[in-house]
C-alpha cells in the first residue's frame, strides 16, 4: 500500500504532526521542541546585558500611571494620596508594598506611543513593531531564542502565564512561547492520558509508521523530526516537569506571595527561571478603567503591588535578582482627567514603565511628565526604545537585520533605542 504522507512537504508534514501527535500520544506536543526550523547558534559572549532572564509583568487593559508610578498632587490626582519612598520619589497611593522597594526600581515616566486601542497597543508593546494585515512579528522571548539558542535542554525557552498570545511571529513554530492558562494548573496535558503499556504501543506504531519516510528522505529536517519524538519523551520523564508546579514550593515562598492569582503568576515565574526558562511573561488584566477607578486600584492595583513586590524579594532570596530583568508594561497610560463615571479613559501620549534586577539601577527615575501627567515633559521614551532595551539587558544583537522569510528586513525593537541610563 502507498503512504500518502511520503509526498507531503515538510511543512505540510510538521502541521500533520502537531494536529495529530494529541491523538496518537495522549499528550499535547509543545511547539518549542520543534527545533528542526530554527533556533540559532548561540551568540558569543561579550555582547553586553547583565541579564540571563526576564520576567515581563504586563498590565492588560491601560494601567494608569497617575494612579501607580508617576503620581500628581493637583487637579488630576487620584484618590489616595501619593506615597514617599526611601528612594526620595514617590509612588501612587495603592502602591504600598513597592513603596519597600523603591530602590531596587527605575520608572520610566516618559513612555509615549501613538496607539490608543487595546489590540495595537498590546500588539506594539510585545513586538515594538505596528500591526500588520500581510505579517506577524515576533515577540522578545522569540527573539532572545533565535539569537541565543534554547536556554536549557528540556523545558521551552520562553512561556506565557494567562491569557495572552503565544505565537513566534514570522520565526519558525518551535521558538514560540509555552502558553500557561493559569498558575494553579501549570503546564496542561503533559502527562499521558492513556495507561503506560499502550503509551509505548504507540510511540512503536508511529516510528514504524514514519521508518519508510525516514528512509527515503534522509535529509536534516527528516532527521529532526526524529529527535521531536525523543525530546517530547525526554519531558514526559523529566522530573523538570516540577518547575511548572506550585505544589513543591516551600511555605515561606508561598506566604511571602499569597493567594492572589498574579501572586501565584509571580511566583511560578520565578520557578520558572530559576529551573532555566529565559523569558516568562505574567498578565494581569483589570486594568480598563473607565468606571470607579478608586474601586478598581482597591482590587487590581494592590494585587498588583503585592504580586510585584514579593517577586523582587523572591528573586533577591533565591539570588536571582541580579542576573534576572523584571520589567513591566501596559498598552497605554489612562487620562489625567477623571471622566464623569469616575474613571480615567484610554491615555497613549504618556505613561510608565517599571524595571528592575537584571543590571538596572535601583532608585532611579528616567523622564518625568508634566505637572498634571498630561504630556512628556523630559526624555521620551518609545515603545520601539522599550523593546530595544529589554533587548539589549539580555545581550542581543539589536541593531542585526534578520530577514523574514518573506525577505523583508527586522531588527529587535524595529531600530529603537535602548535606554542606556537605566543600567548600572
Amino acid at each position: 500500500m502507498s503512504n500518502p504522507f511520503l509526498k507531503l512537504d515538510p511543512a505540510s508534514r510538521r502541521e500533520f504532526m502537531l494536529r495529530t501527535a494529541k491523538t496518537a500520544f495522549g499528550v499535547s506536543v509543545l511547539s518549542h521542541f520543534d527545533n528542526a526550523f530554527g533556533a540559532a547558534s548561540p551568540m558569543p559572549s561579550g555582547l553586553g546585558g547583565k541579564a540571563k532572564a526576564v520576567i515581563y509583568l504586563y498590565m492588560a487593559g491601560g494601567m494608569t500611571h497617575i494612579d501607580t508610578w508617576d503620581p500628581k498632587t493637583g487637579s488630576t490626582k487620584g484618590a489616595k494620596d501619593p506615597i514617599k519612598t526611601d528612594a526620595g520619589f514617590e509612588l501612587g497611593g495603592y502602591m504600598t508594598e513597592m513603596a519597600k522597594q523603591s530602590k531596587n526600581i527605575s520608572i520610566v515616566r516618559s513612555m509615549s506611543s501613538k496607539n490608543g486601542a487595546h489590540e495595537g497597543g498590546t500588539y506594539e508593546m510585545h513586538t515594538g513593531y505596528a500591526m500588520r494585515g500581510t505579517i506577524v512579528h515576533p515577540t522578545l522571548g522569540s527573539w532572545a531564542e533565535h539569537f541565543l539558542g534554547r536556554s536549557h535542554k528540556t523545558l521551552p525557552s520562553s512561556v506565557v502565564i494567562g491569557a495572552g498570545d503565544a505565537n513566534a511571529g514570522f520565526f519558525p513554530p518551535a521558538l514560540a512561547p509555552v502558553p500557561i492558562s493559569s498558575p494553579d494548573a501549570g503546564l496542561q496535558n503533559s502527562r499521558s492520558t492513556v495507561g503506560e503499556d499502550a503509551f509505548k504501543k504507540r510511540i512503536s506504531l508511529m516510528n514504524e509508521f514514519d521508518s519508510s519516510f525516514r528512509e527515503k528522505f534522509k535529509s536534516d529536517d527528516v532527521k529532526a523530526y526524529t529527535e521531536f519524538y525523543d525530546q517530547t519523551m525526554n519531558l514526559l520523564s523529566s522530573s523538570d516537569l516540577q518547575a511548572f508546579s506550585l505544589a513543591n514550593v516551600d511555605s515561606a515562598t508561598k506566604e511571602l506571595y499569597g493567594t492572589g492569582g498574579f501572586s501565584k503568576g509571580c511566583m511560578l515565574a520565578a520557578n520558572l527561571v530559576k529551573s532555566g526558562v529565559r523569558f516568562v511573561e505574567v498578565r494581569l488584566g483589570g486594568w480598563d478603567m473607565h468606571n470607579g477607578i478608586d474601586g478598581a486600584m482597591g482590587r487590581t492595583g494592590t494585587e498588583m503591588d503585592k504580586g510585584f513586590a514579593s517577586l523582587i524579594q523572591d528573586l533577591k532570596n533565591k539570588g536571582l535578582f541580579d542576573s534576572t530583568l523584571i520589567v513591566m508594561g501596559s498598552e497605554f497610560g489612562r487620562t489625567p482627567t477623571i471622566n464623569e463615571n469616575s474613571g480615567r479613559d484610554h491615555y497613549p501620549k504618556v505613561f510608565s514603565t517599571v524595571w528592575a534586577g537584571g543590571g538596572v539601577k535601583g532608585g532611579y527615575i528616567h523622564g518625568s511628565s508634566d505637572k498634571d501627567g498630561r504630556e512628556v515633559a523630559d526624555k521620551q521614551v518609545t515603545v520601539t526604545d522599550f523593546i530595544a532595551t529589554v533587548g539589549a539587558a539580555l545581550g542581543l544583537p539589536i541593531s542585526q537585520v534578520v530577514m523574514s522569510p518573506s525577505g523583508r528586513p527586522f531588527t529587535v525593537g524595529d531600530k529603537g533605542s535602548a535606554v542606556t541610563e537605566l543600567f548600572a
